[in-house]
């Protein structure tokens, strides 16, 4: 499966008195990158809930800060499956600018139930998404 790449533009309200991205609003901007991914192959994660009780959550991240972003910066969030597992999977995802790595991240994503935050195996028309 090819890499998704999700564009965002760097506002001031992402940066902090210096006019650099607050690190914090990387993980946003993943956030944001994973959501478009999932809804780019169809998976909609209100109907995820809704109809079969389950919702993605984040469980681990491992960031690395190489350059700054600032203001007014044209980026792109590179989100790409590095693994899948029968209640989880693991996301690569890196943003750029000009095609320079600014922060590189693997971001563990758990599937569990709405209610009781159980983990729950990921249905067969998801994986089927993902391309497994």
């Amino acid at each position: 499966m090819p890499d998704f790449v999700w564009p965002v533009r760097v506002y001031w309200e992402d940066t902090d008195a210096g006019g650099v991205v607050y690190y914090a609003n990387y993980l946003k901007f993943m956030e944001r990158a994973r959501s478009e991914w999932l809804r780019s192959l169809g998976v909609e994660q209100p109907l995820l809930a809704e109809q079969d009780g389950l919702v993605f959550v984040v469980r681990q991240v491992a960031v690395d800060y190489l350059k700054p972003a600032r203001f007014d910066d044209a980026l792109a969030v590179v989100c790409a499956l590095a693994e899948l597992n029968k209640a989880s999977l693991t996301m690569s995802q890196r943003i750029e600018r000009g095609g320079e790595p600014l922060v590189t991240a693997q971001v563990k994503i758990a599937c569990v139930t709405r209610d009781a935050f159980r983990p729950a195996k990921i249905p067969v028309h998801i994986q089927q998404r993902l391309g497994c």
